[in-house]
Parts: structure tokens; C-alpha cells; sequence
């Protein structure tokens, strides 16, 4: 068996490519590559990073998930679920911070595919990703309620930190800039409308385009110069940069290594819901752990030429299905393009408004926060409510590494605790009625249990969590009796504590004189109990594939 197979839909798709698919890969293509110029130039500014690396990060991560990914059409670059990650790390650590722990995340990605763990992501439960969507998606619109309004806070630096932010804009909303709040309000309605009026052509670069016009137009005839641009708080390089290979220390990468797992998982799950999006809408079925291999190489590489952590991309993604493009060289060509206006046209970037960019990511942000989904959880049971008001509060308050760690272990608590209120353990001391075995009425006589004998049946796994009930579920009884039969035809695994458990109750039996029988135990326990050497101690006699020859056995012994 291999360890893993690496199979790009790029080389399957090639196979029979034809005049009439490279054309309508063309025309997705650009669509798309104008798509993701205003997305990649707001992720990059709203991560704090300048807007060039935005585009960067679009080209080379683009250009490899299209190459290598396991989906048809995919389209890889960054996305508004780093904003927050990113612009702490590069609070904390700096941009060579950031770099590392991307490389870290990209290796991640590349051995979870490599050891087909791609399956394994899609096993978190739903309401931590809508936890920490929605509380990604209240932390970007906090972020950008400075450019919003224009505020300025002087000397004072704005603090990382949800309420601290909230507090300096409280305390600064005096200086509020209104022509840059008209501009905020004007891109907003432009982008709701676009779809009314055009399906193809997205909001975001309409509204870009028009304001960035009017302000222009504002700036050179009518002397209005409080409008900030993004030539005016940043310097735009029209190039691609040379690679640098960073500086690795083992303290950094100890210390990077939690915020790389959390841009892997987060990276790894975006792509994968992206990719099983677009296959719901193509009918197609993407490779996950080749997708997975493949958004661990773009990671790689794209922060050595000072690029941001990419992953798949719902909106670029639909996009280009919707614009017609059939195989991974619609994203190639999608790369292409913003290679092309990076070199060729970036330097009109410079005269886009801050606040109009502001009011991308308020649409992003709110298409991100998926209130709707967010208010029907609500609705749901308690344990699911808890796990996703507390992932939402620690992604807003704290930040998005300890919310999913926090949030998963609440998640796998919660998911024992229902996998032991779902075991059974039951004693029966009298009769067994055939009857009640299955949902057929088999009409034989109830099977009689003598004296000295009890048996036991547990319905369900035997893991850790419930060894200790069924331990209680003895103790409460408090007999000796000379045989205990113990039903195990419905537990379909057990676990080391499980073995530790029974093999405990096999040693103190045998002190007080009695004997264990296991019933009907199934082939995968049967394995596990056999390698561990559990039959040794209890002796195979005492193995009994059903009930009927287990109950011959006891009264055997009690004879």
C-alpha cells in the first residue's frame, strides 16, 4: 500500500483538453484575476502588510494551488480568515515572524496530506468553524472602522486587542473624517446593488473604480484633500521581489510553531469546504490530501518572495465556475493576470481610497459572519450552543489560536460525555427474553439464568470514559457471585483503558473465587483483547461466542 498518492487534476484535465475549454478557461480567467485584484490589495493593507504583497501572495499561491491542487477549480490566494492571524503575529513578531510561520503551516499542510489526513479536517464539528468565521468576521469590520471614519489618534498606536480598539475609537470619535465616510457608505451601497445589475462583473471592483474616480475628480478640481489614499500611507513596488530564504532559530519556531498550527488548520479547512463547494456545484470530487499537499506548497514558497498565508477561496472560487471555467488553467491564467497588473498597472493603486477599500471588507465581512447560519445554531442543543459562543467570544476577545484549541477540546469533552449518557450498562439476574433481542420475534423460551450467575450487557464503545461506570455499576451491586457473564456483542471497540479496566475485574474476580465469561465479542475487540494478552489471563474457555454457550459454560461451573 502507498503511504500517500499525489494526483493534480491539472495532469487529468490536460488528457483531453481542447481549443473550446482553453477558452472559456481564458474568459474565467481574467474575470477572476480582476476579481482578486481589490480582495488581494484590501487582505494585504486590513493584515498589515503592504498592498504589493497581497498581490504577490495571489500570484505565486495561485499559480501553485491551480498547478498541484486535487481540485478542478480551485482558486488559491488570500483571504479575509487570516486578517486577524496575520496582523497579530506581525504585532508580536514582525514580518519575519510572519514568514516562519507560514513555512511552519505549509510543511503542516504537506505531511497532512502526505499522511491522508485530509478527511480528518472535515471531522471538526460545525459549530466551532461557524464560532470562528463569524468571530473572524466581527474582528476584520473592527479593524476597519478607522478608515471607516477617518478617525485619527495622534501619537497614540492603535492596541491589538478587541476592547482596546473599541476603547481609542470611542475615545477618538471626535475626530471623525465625513468625506470619508461618504466614500465608506457610497463603495457599500455600490457593492449590495452590482448584483442586481450584473452577475459577472463583481461590486468590489465596480465600486473601486467609481470612487476611486469621484475621489480623484474630488482631489483635482474641487480641493478636497482629507480623503486618505493608499499612495498616501503606503509605497507601491511594481515587481516582483527576490526570494529570501529567513533565518530559522529552534526558539522561534518553538514559539511560532502553536500560530503555525492554527494557519494550517484554519488553511486546510477553508480549502477543503471550498473545494467541496465546488464540487457540489460541478459535480466533480476533488482530491483532499493532494489539495492539502498542494496549499502546503504555495505556503511555502509564496513568504519567500514576502507573500501572506493563502488557501482556497469561496468567492474567487464561485466566481470562476460562474464565468465558465472547466479545469485548474482557468487559475493559472487567473495568476497571470494580476502578474500583469502588478507589473504593468499597480502604480494606479495608489489613488484608491483607504475608505473604500474599508468598505470591501465590511462585505466581506459581513458575507463572512453567516449570521443566519449563526442564529439557527442557536437553536440547537446546549452542548452545540456552548461550544459555539464560546469559540465566537475567544476568537473576538482573545484571538483565533486559542479559540480553536479551547474550542476543540470543549467540542471532544462534550462528544464523550454523549458517548457515555449513549452507553448502557445493564445487569440482568433472572431471565433473558429472546424476544427483546432484536426487532424479530423469534418465539423461543426465555433463557433462564441459575443462581450464582449474573449477566452483564454493555450497548456501546468500551473506552475510557465509561471503564469507571461500569466499575460503579459493580461496586453498587456488591455480590460475589461465582460467575459474572459479560454480553459484549454491541460494543464495537474498546480502548487501553477499556482492556486496563476488564483485566482489573479479571484479577480481583479471580481473588474472590469468581469467574468471567465474555459473550458474542466482535472480530475488531476480539483482535485488540488477543494482541493485549487478555485471553491469557482470562483463558479461551471462557470466550463464548453467544449467549446460549455462554450461559452452557456458566452453569457448568456453578454445578
Amino acid at each position: 500500500m502507498k503511504l500517500f498518492e499525489f494526483k493534480p487534476k491539472l495532469v487529468s484535465c490536460l488528457k483531453n483538453y481542447s481549443k473550446e475549454t482553453f477558452m472559456a478557461d481564458l474568459m474565467a480567467g481574467i474575470i477572476v484575476g480582476i476579481v482578486a485584484l481589490p480582495l488581494a490589495i484590501a487582505f494585504g493593507i486590513a493584515s498589515g502588510v503592504s498592498p504589493e504583497k497581497g498581490i504577490i501572495t495571489a500570484i505565486i499561491a495561485g499559480f501553485i494551488i491551480s498547478l498541484l491542487g486535487g481540485s478542478k477549480v480551485q482558486i488559491g490566494g488570500p483571504t479575509g480568515a487570516f486578517i486577524v492571524i496575520i496582523y497579530g503575529i506581525i504585532q508580536q513578531y514582525g514580518e519575519a515572524g510572519l514568514i516562519v510561520a507560514t513555512l511552519m503551516a505549509g510543511v503542516l499542510l504537506v505531511l497532512l496530506g502526505v499522511f491522508k489526513l485530509g478527511a480528518v479536517i472535515k471531522f471538526i464539528p460545525y459549530p466551532i468553524i461557524v464560532g470562528f468565521t463569524s468571530g473572524i468576521a466581527v474582528t476584520i469590520f473592527t479593524t476597519q472602522i478607522a478608515d471607516i471614519f477617518g478617525l485619527s489618534f495622534g501619537d497614540e498606536k492603535v492596541p491589538g486587542d478587541f476592547v482596546g480598539k473599541w476603547l481609542i475609537y470611542f475615545r477618538h470619535f471626535d475626530t471623525i473624517n465625513w468625506w470619508n465616510t461618504i466614500v465608506s457608505i457610497v463603495s457599500i451601497i455600490i457593492i449590495a446593488i452590482t448584483p442586481k445589475f450584473s452577475k459577472k462583473i463583481p461590486g468590489s471592483l465596480i465600486a473601486i473604480i467609481v470612487v476611486t474616480a469621484a475621489v480623484y475628480l474630488m482631489k483635482t478640481f474641487g480641493g478636497i484633500d482629507c480623503i486618505q489614499t493608499i499612495g498616501d500611507r503606503f509605497t507601491i513596488k511594481s515587481e516582483l521581489p527576490d526570494a529570501v530564504v529567513p533565518a530559522l532559530d529552534w526558539e522561534a519556531i518553538r514559539e511560532l510553531f502553536p500560530v503555525a498550527i492554527t494557519i494550517a488548520v484554519l488553511g486546510a479547512i477553508e480549502s477543503l469546504l471550498s473545494a467541496t463547494v465546488a464540487d457540489g456545484v460541478i459535480g466533480d470530487r476533488h482530491d483532499s490530501n493532494t489539495e492539502l499537499i498542494a496549499q502546503g506548497a504555495a505556503n511555502i514558497i509564496a513568504p519567500l518572495f514576502g507573500g501572506i498565508p493563502a488557501t482556497g477561496a469561496i468567492a474567487r472560487t464561485m466566481t470562476n465556475i460562474n464565468n465558465g471555467g472547466k479545469t485548474p488553467i482557468a487559475g493559472i491564467i487567473h495568476a497571470v493576470v494580476l502578474l500583469l497588473i502588478l507589473l504593468f498597472l499597480m502604480p494606479l493603486a495608489q489613488y484608491i481610497p483607504m475608505a473604500c477599500l474599508a468598505g470591501v471588507l465590511v462585505i466581506v465581512s459581513y458575507n463572512m459572519s453567516g449570521w443566519r447560519v449563526f442564529r439557527a445554531l442557536l437553536k440547537n442543543p446546549k452542548s452545540d450552543v456552548t461550544v459555539l459562543l464560546i469559540t465566537f467570544f475567544l476568537t473576538v476577545i482573545f484571538d483565533l489560536t486559542v479559540a480553536i484549541e479551547v474550542g476543540l477540546v470543549i467540542a471532544c469533552v462534550l462528544f464523550m460525555k454523549r458517548v457515555m449518557e449513549t452507553t448502557e450498562i445493564s445487569v440482568i439476574t433472572d431471565e433473558i427474553d429472546p424476544n427483546k433481542e432484536s426487532d424479530i420475534t423469534v418465539h423461543e423460551e426465555n433463557l433462564m439464568i441459575p443462581k450464582g450467575i449474573e449477566v452483564y450487557e454493555i450497548n456501546g464503545p468500551y473506552f475510557f470514559g465509561i471503564a469507571t461506570k461500569f466499575e460503579e455499576t459493580m461496586t453498587q451491586l456488591g455480590d460475589r457471585p461465582k460467575v459474572r457473564i459479560i454480553r459484549m456483542r454491541k460494543v464495537p471497540f474498546i480502548d487501553s483503558t477499556g482492556i486496563h479496566n476488564l483485566t482489573a475485574l479479571c484479577e480481583m474476580s479471580q481473588k474472590e473465587k469468581t469467574t468471567i465469561i465474555l459473550s458474542g465479542v466482535n472480530e475488531n475487540v476480539h483482535n485488540v483483547l488477543e494482541k493485549a494478552g487478555f485471553y491469557e489471563l482470562l483463558g479461551k474457555e471462557n470466550i463464548c461466542p453467544n449467549i446460549n454457550v455462554a450461559l452452557e459454560r456458566a452453569k457448568s461451573l456453578v454445578e
